[in-house]
């Protein structure tokens, strides 16, 4: 008896606070059928099958299939809000996730992209127009030597600059 009067005092108390809620707009008649369900949401909860069940995490339903979050080449759609991005990384830690726990969630492969491809290819463009990448004294693409590496003194580069001018001290 003591768990009936504890559920009924608990739907009483939730349904008092719905009540005193200012945005709350209900009539006379809307109150008994809200706290029945109350009290019947809350004698769930409280049966003891409700502890026994699945403890499971929540399934986690994709806002978009796998298909349509890769079918543009400019943004990824995320799985999660179906929003574009460029890259997912800091959109997954809003969210608590790393890019491995987003591939476990909604079921996806190792290799599945984090990074739109032509954000990708936009970034690997300007990496190889500075020089990255490449070990020093190996030509560039076009053709032109590298960018040597920067002497480490100073003495050791006008040294190096009186070496190819040809001139004496």
């Amino acid at each position: 008896m003591t768990t009936e009067t504890n559920t009924v005092e608990l739907a009483t108390e939730l349904t008092i606070a719905w009540l005193s809620n200012p945005n709350t707009r209900t009539t006379a008649d809307d109150v008994p059928a809200f706290l029945q369900s109350m009290h019947a949401a809350v004698e769930r909860l409280a049966s003891p099958e409700a502890g026994d069940g699945d403890t499971a995490s929540p399934e986690h339903v994709p806002a978009v299939s796998v298909r349509k979050s890769l079918a543009s080449r400019d943004h990824i759609i995320s799985m999660i809000d179906g929003k574009p991005y460029r890259t997912l990384r800091r959109h997954l830690t809003t969210h608590g996730l790393t890019p491995d726990d987003y591939r476990a969630r909604y079921g996806l492969k190792s290799d599945y992209p984090m990074v739109a491809p032509s954000y990708s290819e936009s970034r690997s463009a300007m990496a190889k127009t500075i020089g990255l990448g490449r070990k020093s004294g190996q030509k560039r693409e076009d053709g032109t030597d590298a960018p040597k590496a920067p002497r480490k003194n100073a003495k050791a580069a006008l040294q190096a600059a009186k070496d190819t001018l040809g001139t004496e001290e």
